[in-house]
């Protein structure tokens, strides 16, 4: 099957050494608004250079969009036009209206649509993803150190929409009410913003992203009656302290044993589980590839993405009320 890259920025680039390193996508070529940067790509990594969108989609049976967000409605646009399945990186579009209205093109198109929201496969959430059950709280810091790339967008839309994908997904609960505030220290808009999400089910998270951080930090925490659970996805380590359950008490000697003011007794248990080495970038391209030849729903679909951009939206709102007000 044949994928057309559009868009070899540094994300871009970092997209066609995966796509090259994956046997099931044969790469038909890339594009680039700026074409001398596109014929530099295209000779170090020997690829045909398209010079047009136009003559990419024609080749292709598939397009990796990693150009600027505000291109992204366009582009996906014709993709989706032309019946060619789509894998777009997030934010999915610039505006909400944009977003709803790719959703009905795709409702129309009747092919594949992923979002490229990478932290579903990165490989420390993967490790604790199936233990994550109804949680009650969590915790999020995704801190950056001052990058002049990305300033272009909020920190809301550059960092945090991570961390509101993985949130939405371990919860499956409509958001119920959004708390913000955020600041702009270097740029124009806020670099670095704090999020309470609660949710109709009762969770709530907390959510905090800067990009002005004098060190680098990717840590989700989450709080749920039978465990604690801890993932790192930069360093790409997870932590696990669970509730022993009542009948595998006294079997494992290394337990913790608490005892509370009414007199019972609880057994701790600390686990790291086993990371496999993966590169996540390689297994959603990868997982995208097996939702068009298998005929399943994408790891991460057109609506999840839409979803995280309408909460991230709002956030956004309630900053600009709070700044209103100080003003």
């Amino acid at each position: 099957m044949k994928i057309g890259l559009a868009g070899v920025g540094h994300l871009g680039k970092i997209h066609l050494k995966c796509l090259l390193n994956i046997p099931e996508w044969t790469v038909s070529g890339i594009y680039d608004a700026d074409a001398e940067n596109a014929k530099k790509v295209g000779e170090e990594y020997g690829v045909h250079v398209f010079s047009s969108f136009n003559e990419l989609l024609e080749a292709s049976d598939a397009v990796d969009l990693v150009t600027p967000t505000t291109t992204h409605f366009e582009l996906a646009r014709q993709v989706l036009k032309s019946r060619k399945h789509l894998f777009i990186e997030k934010p999915v579009t610039h505006t909400l209206q944009e977003a709803r209205k790719l959703q009905k093109l795709y409702a129309e198109a009747e092919v594949k649509v992923q979002v490229g929201h990478v932290e579903r496969f990165n490989p420390a959430f993967l490790a604790v993803k199936d233990q994550i059950k109804n949680p009650m709280f969590i915790e999020a810091h995704r801190l950056a150190e001052f990058n002049p790339r990305g300033t272009d967008v909020p920190v809301v839309l550059d960092l945090m929409i991570h961390d509101i994908d993985v949130v939405l997904a371990a919860v499956q609960s409509p958001v119920k009410k959004i708390s913000a505030s955020g600041v702009a220290v270097i740029s124009d808009t806020p670099d670095i913003t704090n999020a309470r999400i609660e949710f109709l089910n009762g969770t709530v998270a907390n959510l905090t992203a800067s990009r002005i951080s004098m060190k680098k930090m990717r840590k989700m925490r989450i709080f749920q009656r039978d465990a604690y659970i801890s993932v790192d996805f930069l360093t790409k380590e997870s932590e696990v302290i669970s509730l022993v359950p009542e009948n595998e008490r006294g079997k494992n000697p290394f337990a913790l044993t608490l005892t509370n003011a009414a007199g019972e007794t609880k057994e701790l248990e600390y686990s790291k589980p086993e990371i496999k080495p993966l590169n996540a970038i390689e297994e959603e391209l990868k997982s995208f590839y097996y939702s068009i030849v298998n005929k399943t729903t994408e790891e991460v679909p057109l609506d999840d993405g839409v979803s995280s951009l309408e909460v991230a939206h709002e956030i956004l709102q309630k900053i600009r009320v709070n700044l209103s007000m100080i003003q």
